[in-house]
């Protein structure tokens, strides 16, 4: 199968199990295709972003690790206290064998996160708030096991920003004074191999 076919497999996915099933039958090949049909630019972007706002002996939050390339970048940074989370059991272990994560949860974005208020000084999500991914009603969550002042940094399109309820939220969540926003990257290619057309942004906002 080729990797656009199994890509979008993926985005035609029915439900959480549906999707969580085709990222564990994919978490093998996951990166080998990566790196062969695609330049994902976000990871390391998202990473440089992070790295001007977070302490290096912060506690972060790796959410929707996937293979664990951005616990990579980051490790690579010297951020030695990562935790991972993803939906499928596949990518956590393919997580795991990159020796960056203290600890590996097995979590869905858009439910209640098993974790305390305020456990994780910063948190990352790179390429999860997307169409059939994870909902904009994802942030809520990321905002309350952040601690006050952490920051949450994630990868959005612009047009699933404009029209998947992205734009309200972030708005919603500024309004009630739960976090205020700190910088937006320029629109970038991340995908110029695979998708050429499709642009991303990295967003930071700081839990108030």
């Amino acid at each position: 199968m080729s990797v656009e076919n199994k890509v979008d497999r993926v985005y035609a996915s029915r439900s959480n199990q549906e999707l969580e099933e085709r990222y564990d039958q994919w978490a093998s090949e996951y990166e080998a295709d990566l790196n062969k049909d695609f330049d994902y630019k976000g990871s390391p972007r998202a990473a440089e972003l992070l790295g001007r706002h977070v302490p290096k002996d912060a506690r972060i939050l790796d959410a929707g690790a996937s293979t664990g390339l951005v616990g990579q970048i980051l490790a690579g940074l010297g951020y030695g206290n990562l935790t991972a989370m993803d939906l499928s059991q596949g990518m956590l272990e393919e997580s795991r064998r990159k020796n960056v994560y203290r600890e590996l949860r097995q979590m869905v974005m858009g439910e209640q996160l098993d974790f305390p208020a305020g456990s994780f000084d910063a948190v990352i999500s790179m390429g999860v708030l997307t169409v059939g991914h994870a909902p904009a009603s994802s942030l809520d969550e990321l905002v309350r096991v952040t601690k006050q002042g952490g920051h949450i940094v994630f990868t959005l399109r612009p047009d699933v920003y404009e029209t998947c309820g992205f734009k309200e939220t972030h708005a919603a969540l500024e309004a009630a004074d739960k976090w205020q926003h700190v910088e937006t990257s320029e629109q970038f290619q991340a995908l110029p191999k695979g998708n050429p057309d499709v642009y991303h942004q990295v967003w930071v906002y700081r839990v108030t």
